[in-house]
């Protein structure tokens, strides 16, 4: 009985820590200048301009609210669970593609386009939702998907259905997309992957 009473626990916890109210108001990543981008993203943005374009008059924040986090944990959780998780190699026979997980396969950075396609859609500002370059707990390159929010920059990751403030990630933070420019700035990580091709 004392398990299934700390797992409880354990899962009320967690359901805690993603209400909008327990976020904690902090500063985002600090931009150290320019980056150069993945060879994969500007293949992928000569396919699909409308998903890289910046549009300067939009929102760089998103505005925290109970409607706007409820609609980011349900996008967040949805893909993450009809996206079959696969290697571009695996499934493409490919190093690195970047897409929109259209037959439903992808791996890491295909799940955040689609995540932010669909979180545009549904009236988020793109501009405040950067694709971003991580170097993960096995050290391997790796996608996630920046919300730059008014409290503070908010990741969504495949490999995890908790969204968390970038700092509590766990990871190093390389490079992410500009707020003002089709193209890539730093985030001070030192090395730089060369893919984001991992699971």
């Amino acid at each position: 009985m004392l398990v299934g009473a700390a797992t409880l626990l354990g899962l009320a916890a967690t359901a805690q820590a993603q209400t909008l109210a327990s976020l904690p108001s902090e500063v985002g990543a600090k931009i150290l200048g320019d980056a150069k981008p993945i060879a994969a993203w500007v293949t992928f943005c000569q396919s699909y301009a409308a998903e890289c374009a910046v549009d300067r008059t939009e929102p760089s924040r998103i505005s925290l609210t109970a409607a706007t986090w409820a609609t980011i944990v349900s996008v967040n959780r949805r893909v993450n669970k009809v996206v079959e998780p696969m290697t571009d190699q695996d499934h493409l026979h490919v190093a690195d593609r970047w897409d929109l997980a259209e037959d439903g396969i992808g791996d890491c950075e295909d799940f955040q386009l689609l995540k932010r396609h669909l979180l545009a859609e549904a009236g988020l500002p793109r501009r405040a939702m950067r694709m971003t370059v991580v170097i993960d707990e096995k050290g391997e390159g790796h996608a996630v998907l920046t919300l730059v929010t008014d409290r503070g920059d908010l990741v969504l990751d495949n490999k995890t259905n908790a969204i968390l403030p970038w700092h509590r990630t766990g990871y190093v933070f390389i490079k992410r997309e500009s707020q003002d420019a089709v193209s890539w700035v730093s985030l001070g990580g030192v090395t730089s992957p060369v893919t984001t091709a991992n699971r």
